[in-house]
């Protein structure tokens, strides 16, 4: 993500800031911007089938609202690392607050699916502004790394809670109140982000620099492109024309950002990062648990009310189970790390999860009962509580706290390319499958295969030493 690092000597005359915080309230205020997010994720996933129907969405129009916010917040978190580590990472938190809150706003009041996309746009860069930055905020809040393990355990849980009620709240919201409330509800968080932000969190001065403005527009356009190819590609059919297109500007500005990461003097990714395998590691294991997580999010949702024929209500308690376990993977996690290491319970975490998808890929029939459908996905969500925090450990440890701000970014960015391609590539088999409970058994093995090979990389890829 993105920070600023702290003053390199003291100056005659002290920058005004905040009186010393106390650790636990910078704590919850910074976990306001995640939280906000997060409740707009997981509310999504249970609006989709509303508002699929309401509007008359296609299966490619329904994934473009949902995938229109990763789309924006994947491509604009590097650029929103290097602002941050320009401008002070609290400048840009407030900056990213103000703008998802705004278009949340604009969301609620959309009249068509093309202004809702756009609003959804708009959320992801506002989204892109912040969560980096309240990631490098935290670490410069808690320097210690025995305190800064117990704080990501307890930071992670604040924002899973809100992950794990997200769903049971789209549905209350959706069933009584209709799908413009799933915008609305984010505008009280979000202005008391911006009001205690300002009181609570102490600014860290940025370091200036270039921005490495043609990085980041050749980044914006491969995910552009590759967005395009993989939404469109199932509707359209992989061979037209524009599909073809995008697929092939998507490789050519991927091959275009990378040389010029090799030959720029102001890379977008100082090389340093990459020079440590763990953190190569954690950027690949970090976009396979999206890709798998996300993607399952967004299949189960429909699955759920399209497959087993429950209302938005019902399916946000349904779906209850399997995101509640979260928050206490989070906390397991900060009993279990520092005993094992980040590795072992980054690899462990991961296959428990593996495990829990393969079996739900054997078992998934018409008549599988609620309770084992449940009951399994709790116990591979609680890998995915573990994974997070660790995935976060790995990355931390590998960038240091000269390149957190950039690091922390490059992790997120992977991960939302991860949740771009997952979301995608689920409605792809959606569409392919021609039936929601074919397509969700498909969609469980795949995830299973990805989460399995997140277990490999993470194992072997992220031994200590360079």
């Amino acid at each position: 993500m993105i920070t600023e690092t702290a003053p390199r000597r003291a100056t005659a005359t002290p920058q005004p800031r905040p009186a010393a915080p106390r650790g636990g309230a910078q704590l919850l205020v910074l976990a306001l911007g995640f939280v906000m997010a997060s409740l707009d994720t997981g509310i999504m996933n249970v609006a989709a089938h509303d508002l699929r129907a309401r509007l008359g969405l296609t299966m490619s129009g329904l994934t473009w609202v949902v995938d229109g916010y990763v789309l924006a917040f994947a491509a604009l978190l590097l650029l929103a690392g290097s602002l941050a580590k320009r401008s002070g990472a609290r400048r840009v938190y407030l900056a990213g607050l103000a703008v998802f809150t705004a278009a949340s706003l604009l969301g609620a009041a959309a009249p068509n699916s093309a202004a809702l996309v756009a609003a959804r746009l708009a959320q992801g860069a506002g989204a892109a502004l912040f969560m980096p930055s309240s990631l490098s905020l935290l670490m410069h809040a808690f320097p210690e790394p025995a305190r800064r393990a117990k704080v990501l355990g307890v930071w992670s849980a604040i924002v899973s809670t809100s992950v794990a009620f997200a769903p049971t709240l789209g549905g209350l919201l959706v069933g009584t109140l209709g799908w413009r409330s799933i915008f609305l509800v984010n505008l009280p968080v979000g202005l008391a982000g911006l009001l205690l932000t300002r009181r609570v969190v102490a600014a860290v001065p940025g370091r200036g620099g270039p921005l490495g403005g043609t990085g980041h527009v050749l980044g914006v356009l491969a995910l552009g492109a590759l967005a395009y190819a993989l939404i469109e590609g199932p509707a359209a059919g992989w061979s037209a024309p524009g599909v073809l297109a995008a697929a092939a500007l998507a490789v050519l500005a991927a091959a275009a950002f990378l040389v010029r990461e090799r030959t720029a003097r102001t890379p977008v990714l100082p090389a340093a990062l990459f020079a440590d395998r763990r953190f190569a590691a954690a950027n690949a294991v970090g976009f396979l648990f999206n890709l798998a997580f996300y993607g399952v999010l967004f299949v189960l949702g429909l699955y759920l009310q399209s497959g087993r024929g429950a209302g938005p209500v019902t399916a946000g308690l349904e779906m209850l189970p399997a995101v509640l376990v979260i928050p206490f993977g989070n906390v397991l996690y900060t009993k279990i790390a520092p005993r094992t290491g980040n590795r072992a319970a980054l690899t462990a975490s991961l296959a428990l999860s593996a495990a829990g998808y393969l079996l739900l890929f054997a078992l998934l029939t018409p008549h599988l009962p609620y309770g084992v459908l449940a009951a399994v996905l709790a116990v591979a969500h609680l890998g995915s509580g573990i994974s997070s925090p660790a995935l976060t450990g790995v990355l931390m440890e590998a960038a240091g706290r000269e390149h957190a701000d950039l690091g922390s970014a490059t992790l997120n960015a992977n991960r939302q390319v991860g949740s771009l391609v997952g979301i995608a590539g689920t409605g792809a088999v959606l569409t392919a499958a021609g039936s929601t409970g074919q397509g969700t058994g498909y969609a469980f093995g795949l995830t299973a295969v990805a989460l399995a090979a997140a277990a490999a990389v993470a194992w072997r890829g992220t031994r200590t030493g360079r």
